[in-house]
């Protein structure tokens, strides 16, 4: 379903189950050893798809940085996601492709626990989710705003957190993030969607409207 979302510049790869035998690189190996099995399960599943995805990125160790997201060799931008019964992998060879960053996220299609939203949106946030049925908006907005904060690339590498950045989700598949802390992009319009019971999003940030070329996402 990621597909959808993405454009054809940009190889993905998925999985709805985990692959316990998968052969990890020696420095993903350490980092992992000491996580919950859910947590080691994803990780040991979605490194493999990242590094089959784009016939350029080879097979390279992908060790997480500081927050938990890969670290992506230069030149590469990618994005994974290990939500409940669904990892994925986005990844592109940046300067073919002229992508600065990518960030992509989903979970199941169901409402956020009691009192998560309150915690996660903004007022202008909350106010202005879509009225019909039949989706989880809170959820969605809360995936989306992961994805904006995978995407972000502020020159100090900061996470981007909910009170930085007021994002909006439309009916239509679309979502629009504004960000409220200074550097580019101020900007950044993603798109969802919903199937096999899950939501995914997914952002996709070019260079010439986004950020200059001495800055790099991790």
């Amino acid at each position: 379903m990621t597909i959808r979302l993405l454009p054809s510049s940009i190889r993905w790869a998925h999985e709805f189950s985990d692959h316990a035998d998968v052969a990890l690189f020696p420095q993903e190996q350490t980092d992992i050893a000491n996580s919950e099995h859910d947590r080691h399960a994803g990780f040991a599943t979605v490194r493999p798809l990242a590094r089959a995805a784009p016939d350029d990125l080879g097979q390279v160790s992908l060790p997480p940085g500081e927050r938990g997201a890969p670290v992506w060799p230069t030149g590469v931008a990618g994005s994974m996601t290990r939500g409940a019964g669904y990892r994925a992998v986005a990844v592109t060879v940046a300067h073919a492709s002229d992508v600065l960053t990518i960030g992509v996220d989903a979970e199941p299609d169901a409402p956020l626990p009691d009192g998560v939203l309150d915690t996660i949106a903004r007022p202008e946030e909350h106010v202005s989710l879509p009225s019909t049925t039949g989706t989880a908006w809170d959820r969605t907005l809360f995936i989306a705003e992961e994805s904006v904060d995978k995407a972000w690339c502020p020159p100090a590498r900061t996470q981007l957190n909910a009170d930085r950045a007021t994002v909006s989700i439309a009916a239509d598949g679309t979502f629009t993030a504004h960000i409220l802390v200074p550097g580019p992009p101020t900007e950044i319009i993603g798109r969802w969607t919903t199937s096999n019971g899950l939501i995914a999003t997914a952002i996709t940030v070019y260079r010439d409207n986004a950020a200059p070329d001495d800055e790099e996402c991790t």
